[in-house]
């Protein structure tokens, strides 16, 4: 994709979803175990472990450096001209329903914290 967030045939990346997923050090955990790359419709979820967290601790108090901290991104891809920020944002209220079912599936202790986003992905 070029700077601008179009790629070939005026295809564009929309973040819809952005976060992080987290787990105790020692639980050894492959999120691909409990969560699909991809979703109907185009959409696609993307998680990459980092160094460490960009905070100190969570809400609760655990420090992060107790957890793995992943980024957590939901985007689709779709032609110019083929969804507005509406129909989008549409989106949002069942893709968040089905993220929930999947994400409560993971093991005790895996946390989550999610917000919409609706931008385009520079790539």
């Amino acid at each position: 994709m070029s700077a601008d967030g179009h790629g070939q045939a005026g295809q564009t990346a929309i973040r819809l979803i952005q976060g992080y997923l987290w787990h105790p050090q020692e639980l050894e955990l492959d999120f691909a175990d409990f969560l699909p790359t991809s979703l109907p419709g185009n959409i696609h979820l993307l998680w990459d472990r980092l160094p460490r967290a960009p905070f100190t601790f969570f809400d609760d108090g655990t420090p992060s450096n107790t957890q793995a901290v992943y980024q957590f991104t939901v985007i689709v891809r779709t032609y110019e001209g083929e969804a507005g920020e509406d129909d989008l944002a549409g989106l949002l209220p069942g893709l968040a329903e089905q993220l929930q079912e999947l994400l409560e599936r993971t093991p005790a202790g895996v946390g989550w914290s999610l917000s919409d986003d609706l931008r385009p992905v520079i790539m």
